[in-house]
């Protein structure tokens, strides 16, 4: 009897393994669903993990309440847990299509999940209890596996779940491992559950349900994405550190990156000719460029129409966007497969990391890189990050930054314009109307003074002329703001990002 009581504590050992890594990785999921689709990760973050922690003390209160039948409520939990995880990316996305208060949906489910992971561990720590009759063991050991088990499934999902399977996948693979759970407890412990048979066909009916979740669950978000977007999704795919995906209309291909729209091959070229070719006509020697970001190959497209140039670097931390750029044949006319030059070297690393430890000068530098709007990418709008970009900079040299709208997130632009003129660089601030961005903005950064005037455009374009180019340089009263009511945007201080998600909120 000594022996099978043993047996029966190394097996729920495992079981709490496996149903807290599970925990984690609902709460990081929702996280990054919440994330990806209203924004603002900090608070999605905060909130998620605050409202999930109280709930699980919420669980722990109400498991004092439970006095018999103890397998019989911990495998209720866990066909709970496993029904309302599994299907949480669905009705996270579901909830962001069709009902306005997202918010609600998302705190609810939260509260749900939370509660019901809170019962767990009590539960499993008397029913241990129980058969030890070592209060001191059971507590120690099982909670070295409630953390161990933690840690797993935290680096499971950024490194293995999330860039393998993507979120709809991910969500229906944990739901059916707490379904696997209550199925073991069920098999195992079968003479210490009254109503054996009724668990027995809800387990196997939910795990065939969750199955089924995950081999469909690519059908279920096209469906899903189909909804999300306008046009027609030809690609959608989740790398380690973004989701793309790509739509179709006629001749109109656009790019999204964690559902922000990226290009629209309609006007991405006033776009993409008015970040180049002005720093590439104030550079007085344009031979050695770097691109920060620009994975898709645009600007670099815009860079090889300048025969003077000798050397590119682009620098992007995602490589499947790159190689994205280089094979998918849409992207690849649009480009007009420049990133295939002889002329250009590729650098798989994050855009910070690199600048701080080049060591090479260059002549003109193009930041095209997403808006701020998380503290991952505040950092590349912080007056560090532009005192790094200073130095590698030419001192005859010029740069360009794109700086989101001046008109639809004026606070933003001008602080970035701020941050810019407080490390001691000439900055002159231009834009641009983009139709599918509206007003949209950049800062022109040089060592020296320069007259805007003595700007021309000496190669082909299709929208930039001479003539065009000093109304780039004016602004109408509705989209500038006095610059000394503005902070500077700091590492430590992320002024920037509130500014960005202010102006994102206004105009939801």
């Amino acid at each position: 009897m000594s022996d099978v009581k043993k047996f029966d504590y190394k097996l729920l050992m495992l079981t709490t393994l496996i149903i807290s890594g599970c925990s984690i990785i609902y709460e990081v999921l929702i996280s990054a669903v919440s994330s990806f689709l209203v924004g603002d990760s900090i608070k999605q973050f905060s909130i998620t993990i605050g409202l999930y922690m109280s709930a699980m003390g919420l669980g722990s209160y109400l498991s004092k309440h439970i006095k018999r039948r103890l397998f019989d409520w911990f495998v209720s939990v866990e066909i709970g847990v496993g029904i309302l995880g599994g299907i949480s990316t669905l009705v996270l996305f579901l909830s962001n299509i069709y009902i306005e208060s997202y918010e609600l949906i998302m705190y609810i489910e939260i509260i749900l999940i939370g509660t019901l992971v809170g019962l767990e561990i009590p539960l499993l720590t008397r029913i241990i209890e129980d058969n030890t009759k070592n209060l001191r063991i059971t507590l120690s050991t099982i909670f070295s596996f409630d953390y161990i088990g933690g840690l797993i499934g935290s680096i499971a999902f950024p490194l293995f779940l999330l860039p393998k399977f993507g979120y709809f996948t991910t969500a229906f693979l944990v739901g059916a491992l707490n379904i696997i759970v209550s199925l073991i407890i069920i098999y195992r412990y079968s003479e210490y559950i009254d109503n054996i048979r009724s668990f027995k066909l809800v387990s196997i009916i939910i795990l065939i349900l969750m199955l089924c979740g995950t081999i469909f669950s690519d059908n279920i978000a096209k469906s899903i994405e189909g909804r999300l977007y306008r046009d027609k999704v030809i690609l959608s795919e989740q790398t380690k550190y973004q989701n793309i995906v790509l739509t179709k209309h006629k001749d109109d291909l656009r790019l999204f990156i964690n559902g922000n729209i990226q290009f629209s091959a309609s006007d991405e070229y006033r776009y993409h000719e008015t970040l180049v070719h002005i720093p590439m006509n104030v550079a007085k020697n344009a031979k050695k460029v770097l691109i920060l970001g620009g994975g898709d190959g645009l600007a670099l497209r815009e860079i090889l129409k300048y025969p003077k140039v000798e050397k590119v670097t682009l620098v992007d931390l995602d490589k499947e966007m790159v190689k994205l750029g280089k094979t998918n044949r849409h992207i690849v006319k649009l480009n007009e497969n420049s990133l295939s030059s002889s002329k250009l070297r590729i650098v798989n690393d994050d855009a910070f990391k690199f600048i701080e430890n080049s060591k090479e000068v260059y002549d003109v530098i193009i930041v095209d890189l997403p808006d701020p709007n998380n503290e991952s990418l505040n950092k590349l709008y912080t007056n560090v990050f532009y005192r790094l970009c200073g130095n590698s900079l030419a001192s005859t040299g010029a740069m360009a930054i794109q700086s989101t709208s001046p008109y639809y997130a004026k606070e933003a632009y001008w602080c970035i314009n701020k941050t810019l003129e407080e490390e001691g660089f000439n900055v002159i601030p231009y834009h641009v109307e983009v139709p599918t961005f509206g007003d949209w903005g950049f800062q022109l950064v040089t060592k020296y003074p320069i007259n805007i005037k003595n700007i021309k455009v000496g190669i082909e374009t299709r929208f930039l002329n001479d003539e065009s180019i000093d109304r780039l340089f004016k602004f109408s009263k509705d989209e500038i703001v006095i610059k000394g009511s503005l902070s500077t945007n700091t590492l430590v201080k992320p002024h920037l990002l509130k500014y960005y998600l202010d102006a994102v909120n206004v105009w939801r």
